[in-house]
């Protein structure tokens, strides 16, 4: 009778025991943005969404989006043709259509691209949209890349670079009002103004280029054809083995039909000679021994 009570006893505690939290759920994974600042995704270690893309916008950055995506080939087109509207209802002065490209491969094979300009403001938002658009066409994103480029820091070596090269050029132009100087000094005072005259025009061009990378934001969607909602998870061994099975069968009634159009037409013609020889052929004549 002790020895139940007993075990009874250690049973309520056990069961009221907080339990073990799992980490790989609840801790919150820290990474870091471009901007170098700390982000917690507190998203469970096995979901498999969409990456969200948090770039915070740091001064100076000038930033580049590039997303793929696999789409059913008979949404490709459609969907290109929601995220094209979607760039023309904001109007060309915050978003452009640059390029755009649409090329079939075989018979169901399709690869797409359509690249925009943005306002720096938007692009982030443009492009969660752009998400939602393929995901609601049974699609998925497959690839996203966020680069930047300190164009701030290089505008300032630049603004550097030029002061220190007009500071050159005054210091020639008063050399070049002493009258004392004359013959080949003076030409070569001269070729080094010219020269230094052409380095601040370069240098100024620079300078606007940097200017318009912080102005607008490159994006580019890549669109390829493929399933990308599978039953099972595509590295799954099952997957893997029913593609191949597929992609064998593919083939091989591609061969046979391959054959059949090459060999079919002489072979009826061959056929076609057989049986008319066996019916028109010439009785056997059989001599008596």
């Amino acid at each position: 009778m002790r020895a139940w009570l007993l075990a009874s006893v250690c049973l309520g505690l056990a069961a009221c025991s907080p339990k073990p939290e799992n980490s790989a759920n609840d801790e919150a994974s820290v990474a870091t943005d471009v901007g170098g600042t700390a982000v917690r995704d507190r998203s469970p270690a096995v979901a498999f969404d969409a990456p969200g893309i948090a770039v915070t916008a740091a001064p100076g950055v000038a930033f580049a989006y590039e997303y793929a995506f696999r789409l059913p080939s008979d949404a490709i087109a459609k969907t290109q043709e929601v995220h094209a509207q979607a760039c023309e209802k904001l109007g060309i002065a915050r978003c452009r259509i640059t390029g755009m490209r649409y090329r079939l491969i075989g018979e169901n094979n399709i690869e797409a691209m359509l690249a925009f300009k943005l306002d720096p403001a938007i692009a982030r938002g443009f492009g969660k949209d752009a998400i939602t658009a393929v995901d609601s066409a049974k699609g998925k994103l497959v690839d996203a890349e966020v680069s930047g480029t300190d164009a701030g820091a290089e505008i300032r070596r630049l603004d550097v670079q030029r002061t220190r090269t007009e500071e050159a050029i005054t210091r020639i132009d008063a050399q070049l009002a002493d009258p004392k100087v004359k013959g080949s000094e003076r030409e070569e005072l001269q070729r080094q103004r010219a020269a230094l005259t052409q380095t601040v025009g370069a240098t100024k061009d620079d300078t606007s280029a940097q200017q318009a990378s912080l102005a607008t934001t490159p994006m580019v969607f890549r669109y390829g054809s493929g399933a990308a909602v599978r039953g099972f998870d595509p590295s799954a061994p099952l997957t893997s083995a029913a593609d191949t099975a597929i992609g064998s069968v593919q083939i091989t009634l591609a061969i046979l039909l391959g054959a059949l159009a090459l060999l079919g037409p002489p072979g009826l013609v061959v056929l076609a000679g057989v049986l008319l020889w066996r019916r028109f052929r010439p009785a056997r004549v059989v001599v008596p021994s």
